[in-house]
């Protein structure tokens, strides 16, 4: 099974906007972890909105 290119789109913007990271060092994470650090910066962008 592929991962569905716009997605992995969404996940690099989303990293790159947050984290100021380029895209050669976002694609070089496997994916397992570029879905953990998506999922980090959303609870943290939601914290930060609630608080």
């Amino acid at each position: 099974m592929t991962y569905a290119t716009d997605r992995l789109h969404e996940e690099i913007a989303y990293v790159a906007y947050h984290f100021h990271w380029s895209l050669e060092s976002i694609l070089d994470l496997e994916h397992r972890d570029r879905r953990l650090y998506t999922e980090q910066i959303a609870s943290l962008v939601t914290r930060g909105a609630e608080g």
